[in-house]
């Protein structure tokens, strides 16, 4: 097809770190992300990581081949189908957008695949055997948002999301926690990721006249509404979600994002975290490898999100091999029971502890408070 075409003579390569003879098996991991597109900032941060991936682990060689889905989940079902059909993959990383990690989720399901998202998602029912979501839960981030809200007064609060699962998972769990704690919902927008002005909905925003406003957006595009919310002469908090800590968030949004408060990963602020934090040393040591790579300032949360799926895997592929050779389905379905054993590992951005009825392992030790200070991320709490 030629968008996949396309796609593998972009970001297509291999790593191995051995040359394949007959005594040795090649685990082989098939990787989709939003490389271009409107999810870019964040599938590009993913990429850089799973480009630093082991060329061996467990002494076996690593084959990674990496391809772009144009933030289009259409896209990512195509990539995630050549991944089992035609390089026999072991294991696929990605999405790393919701929409895109829903798609190939259904692919994996049906190929008995076992799959890492990179992006928080509701695992469909069908396809929770073989699908892993390691980014924080919503109602985990969301909770510190409404925490602070409460905190600090507030009473009313109106919501502007994308016109998307992403938006409507945002704000279903935004409301989940905001009932709990008295805090009233006025008013409810969405816009598409593609759009160019919520004006409308700022306005009837505005006019509510809530004490904030929570955006539920993410990339370069969820700094739409918060802009042009400051450009109508909103005042009061604006709290945005995880999906948007990154720098290009600050940089479109300049000094309207000022002062923006949002859930993130402690990776974001490693430096500030305390020495008591568990999560210090292993995201202090990315931190280092990843800035020497693609230069001083460059880490992100989504980075961290791509490597502690390369630090799953490092743990998993060792326990698998002891059952069974790469490229086969007695391996994959090892390496699957290896990734939902997972205890205590420890990532940049949570503590991983996965379970038959847990394929995300995360808690509230994979959260910090963050705003905007001065163009760059300072902890809140």
């Amino acid at each position: 097809m030629p968008r996949r075409s396309s796609s593998a003579a972009l970001l297509g390569f291999v790593f191995m770190g051995l040359v394949t003879t007959s005594s040795l098996a090649e685990v082989t991991v098939g990787v989709s992300v939003s490389a271009t597109g409107n999810g870019a900032s964040l599938g590009i941060p993913y990429k850089n990581a799973y480009a630093m991936m082991p060329k061996t682990i467990a002494g076996e060689p690593v084959r990674l081949v990496l391809l772009d889905d144009a933030s289009d989940p259409s896209n990512a079902t195509r990539n995630a189908r050549r991944f089992v059909s035609e390089d026999k993959v072991d294991v696929i990383l990605g999405g790393t957008l919701s929409g895109t990690c829903m798609a190939i989720a259904e692919v994996a399901a049906e190929s008995s695949t076992p799959q890492i998202c990179g992006a928080p998602i509701d695992i469909p029912q069908g396809a929770f055997k073989w699908v892993f979501s390691i980014a924080q839960p919503l109602p985990i981030m969301m909770e510190a948002v409404v925490e602070h809200m409460k905190a600090n007064g507030v009473k009313t609060a109106s919501y502007i999301g994308f016109g998307d699962h992403w938006g409507e998972n945002v704000e279903k769990a935004l409301k989940q926690h905001m009932a709990n704690a008295g805090i009233k919902l006025l008013t409810s927008e969405r816009y598409a990721r593609s759009d160019t002005s919520v004006q409308g909905q700022v306005l009837r925003t505005v006019a509510a006249k809530p004490d904030a406003v929570v955006l539920g957006g993410a990339g370069t595009p969820g700094a739409l509404p918060h802009i042009q919310l400051v450009e109508r002469g909103y005042k009061g908090p604006i709290y945005q979600n995880h999906g948007v800590v990154n720098n290009d968030f600050i940089r479109v949004g300049a000094k309207s994002v000022e002062g923006a408060l949002a859930p993130t990963g402690p990776l974001v602020v490693v430096d500030q975290l305390p020495q008591s934090n568990p999560l210090k040393k292993t995201g202090v040591e990315f931190k280092k490898a990843y800035e020497a790579t693609y230069g001083k300032g460059t880490l992100n949360a989504f980075a961290g999100h791509g490597w502690d799926a390369v630090l799953l895997l490092e743990n998993a592929i060792p326990q698998a091999l002891k059952k069974a050779k790469p490229g086969t389905a007695e391996f994959r379905n090892a390496l699957r029971d290896a990734l939902e054993n997972t205890k205590e590992l420890v990532g940049t951005h949570a503590v991983f502890n996965l379970g038959p009825k847990d394929h995300n392992g995360t808690d509230s030790r994979a959260r910090v408070l963050v705003k905007v200070k001065n163009g760059t991320w300072e902890l809140v709490r």
